[in-house]
């Protein structure tokens, strides 16, 4: 497995540079990713982006540092593994397919961490090539936390991995239980706070360029605003979700949000002002 420490967060310049320069990678048949970790060694969870990250997102003080942050704090290595020659596939056309996470330990500001990216397994689903990147927290070397970011690299015809199989497994009725808005400039606003400034986020100019009529939320933002409603009102030591992203949240919308909830958890579903579309489905335990 080689390691490499990722020392600096990209600057948006870098990031496009890179994107466009991926973009001429033609891999043909892929049968695994290369075996890469890549590091920062040494991050402090700073408490003024927190508590930006919590405004933009709906949490409330006393919900502390949510068990979606940290998620922000892997940003930099996945952006550096898309630019590196460990990834196969262009950064444009991949897209964010499901995302899961696991909490073992809550985390406090002024906390210093290591955070880790290492490559995964690829898996085979109906629109093309997808791929795992598996994510870490460790503090005082153990792991406080983890996930994992499946991503579809869309249109590949020859597939590697077994058939793509969802973490969310509950089924019940769900009911609709809140309303929220998703302002014009959300994309540019959440950008600033996550670091992800990809094009079709931030304009409907620049997200026309890339085949979208509109600017669209960030799939970890909408999943950060039903957790915001679903989560309890105070931190929470351990807990764990997986969403699926089912469709684009165009800026600006009405969303709703949709749950069963039980004792430990809750199924939900954020959807159209209608209730209609989905935009993405998730499982909350804690």
């Amino acid at each position: 497995m080689h390691t490499v420490e990722v020392l600096s967060e990209p600057h948006l310049a870098s990031v496009l540079v890179s994107a466009l320069a991926s973009s001429t990678k033609r891999p043909g048949v892929v049968k695994k990713l290369k075996p890469v970790t890549l590091v920062r060694p040494q991050v402090v969870l700073d408490a003024a982006h927190i508590a930006r990250y919590n405004a933009i997102c709906g949490f409330k003080a006393e919900q502390g540092v949510p068990l979606i942050y940290p998620q922000m704090l892997t940003f930099p290595l996945v952006m550096s593994f898309f630019g590196s020659e460990a990834c196969p596939w262009p950064a444009l056309g991949t897209v964010h397919l499901a995302n899961r996470i696991a909490q073992k330990k809550s985390l406090r500001a002024g906390d210093t961490v290591r955070v880790e990216m290492q490559t995964g397994e690829l898996f085979a689903h109906e629109k093309g090539q997808g791929f795992n990147l598996d994510l870490r927290i460790l503090r005082d070397d153990e792991v406080v936390w983890s996930a994992t970011q499946s991503l579809l690299r869309v249109g590949v015809k020859q597939k590697s991995g077994e058939p793509y199989a969802s973490a969310v497994t509950d089924d019940a009725p769900l009911s609709r239980q809140a309303d929220f808005n998703a302002a014009s400039d959300l994309g540019r606003r959440y950008g600033e706070v996550s670091g992800d400034r990809n094009p079709i986020h931030l304009t409907a100019v620049s997200a026309k360029l890339f085949g979208f009529r509109r600017a669209i939320a960030h799939g970890m933002w909408t999943k950060a605003r039903a957790l915001s409603c679903l989560l309890p009102a105070q931190q929470l030591e351990q807990a764990s979700v997986a969403v699926d992203f089912k469709t684009p949240l165009f800026l600006p919308s009405r969303a709703s949000l949709w749950s069963a909830r039980k004792s430990d958890g809750a199924l939900f579903e954020v959807r159209d002002a209608k209730g209609q579309r989905p935009h993405l489905r998730g499982q909350l335990q804690y």
